[in-house]
């Protein structure tokens, strides 16, 4: 795949990049290493003051930089802008709390004398040298989300980002020198896929992770393993939305239509299947419907729309694909919209039922506005259908009563629970999954622990 600028709303090729040689890589990888070696003897407050002066500067760089996403991948201009904005918040927030996340921890006095120390406790150190292989659905959400973290641990980082997405990836790598990180601290690696195998290999790499496809999470997997390097994986995801009769069903229908078609559908934590009770699955179908025939489809440049295309023709064929084998397996189609006159990778709001457990739509993950939905008789019925994936990214559920709750975030097989609201990622708390959505956990203290040593110190009386 070529590493290019393609505007996905007309299909036109922007810019193109030649792929860093050999001798670039190289130049890289040394500077990461000897960068790590001063870097990580800094302290909090000086990685917090550059941190967040590249907070500053994405504030100030916000319209831009929303206009260069929106044109390389495809996303609305509005949601472009909150997204820059988020990034600011989670770097603030790893700024202020990173000395409080990874201060040192202190056994009981007790398990110390226990253990025939005089003192003893638990430290943690940087790793080194991260390789971060990002996606390009949210392309500065994404690397923010590992690089915060990173960074403020004494780690450094290479990018390498998705291949239609190489300004922002470049626009990342220069954020962070303006803010004032030394060269070494943060690179982007204009590189293809297959450059990912030998990079991982390389004895300076101390871990990876990985925001993407099953298949790409499998092969850095598999690497990584052999390498013996720690590494955090988030894959696929096909969230249930969950709506009981004590819901409240016209909230849950509207929440529903943004759970589904944000970022154009394209999201691993959009909610894909909608597991709504019989008692209220008419009522729930006929107001989720109207909303998605009422979504505004067009040029992602413009403020009202709130669908645009799709990132790439194939990722439209391939959504077409799963829509047509749902459709000769027997499924009803309740809403699919009238693409946009003119060029563009657009797809439709679409709305799905009468799935059957053959279609490959019920297994495989949906990524664009196609919503699929179930009817379940009950609370066990709907676990059934939500858990019946190989997924377990995250969880919608909508009721109001206390021990329906309680059961859910039992029996559900996610990575999250989200009740009377739809997934969405805080700096605050740990972002991950289970099953074949990955593992590891980004974001909160769990998320910069990742890649640290996490070092026992003991004295002896």
């Amino acid at each position: 795949m070529p590493i290019a600028t393609v505007n996905p709303a007309n299909g036109e090729t922007l810019k193109t990049y030649e792929a860093m040689d050999e001798e670039e890589l190289e130049r890289r990888l040394r500077l990461a290493e000897a960068t790590f070696r001063t870097y990580r003897t800094t302290a909090f407050a000086d990685r917090a003051r550059l941190l967040n002066r590249a907070a500053d500067l994405l504030d100030e760089d916000r319209a831009e930089i929303a206009r260069v996403m929106t044109t390389e991948m495809g996303k609305p201009v509005r949601q472009a802008r909150a997204e820059a904005a988020k990034c600011a918040k989670a770097m603030r927030w790893y700024a202020e709390h990173a000395p409080e996340l990874l201060a040192d921890e202190r056994p009981t006095e007790s398990d110390v004398k226990d253990s025939g120390a005089s003192h003893a406790l638990v430290r943690y150190r940087p790793l080194g040298p991260v390789l971060a292989v990002m996606p390009w659905n949210f392309p500065l959400w994404q690397v923010v989300r590992f690089a915060a973290p990173a960074l403020m641990a004494g780690n450094v980082g290479l990018l390498k980002h998705a291949s239609n997405v190489p300004q922002t990836a470049l626009y990342l790598e220069d954020l962070f020198h303006r803010a004032g990180f030394s060269e070494g601290c943060f690179q982007t690696l204009l590189i293809g896929s297959g450059a990912v195998d030998e990079i991982l290999r390389d004895e300076r790499i101390k871990a990876a992770t990985l925001t993407g496809s099953e298949p790409a999470g499998r092969a850095v997997a598999s690497t990584a393993g052999e390498m013996v390097k720690k590494t955090v994986l988030e894959l696929g995801g096909s969230d249930p939305f969950v709506v009981m009769p004590s819901a409240d069903v016209d909230r849950a229908a509207e929440v529903a239509v943004t759970a589904r078609v944000q970022n154009n559908g394209q999201s691993c934590i959009a909610a894909k299947r909608f597991i709504v009770h019989s008692d209220v699955y008419d009522r729930f179908t006929e107001r989720f419907t109207e909303g998605m025939k009422a979504l505004k489809v067009g040029d992602p440049l413009d403020e009202e729309t709130q669908v645009g295309p799709l990132a790439s023709e194939q990722g439209r064929a391939d959504l077409e694909e799963l829509v047509d084998d749902a459709r000769r397996g027997g499924a009803t189609v309740l809403c699919v919209g009238e693409r946009p006159d003119g060029p563009g990778w657009y797809y439709p709001p679409t709305v799905l039922a009468g799935l059957g457990r053959e279609m490959r739509i019920h297994r495989e993950e949906a990524f664009g506005p196609v919503a699929t939905l179930y009817r379940a008789a009950d609370l066990d019925e709907a676990v059934l259908i939500a858990n019946d994936s190989p997924f377990g990214l995250s969880s919608n559920v909508w009721t109001r009563e206390a021990a329906e709750v309680d059961r859910f975030v039992r029996d559900l097989e996610a990575g999250g629970v989200y009740v009377n609201g739809m997934t969405a990622s805080h700096p605050a708390f740990p972002f991950g999954g289970v099953k074949r959505s990955g593992y590891g956990r980004e974001l909160s203290g769990h998320g910069i622990r990742e890649f640290c040593n996490i070092t026992t110190v003991w004295h002896g009386a």
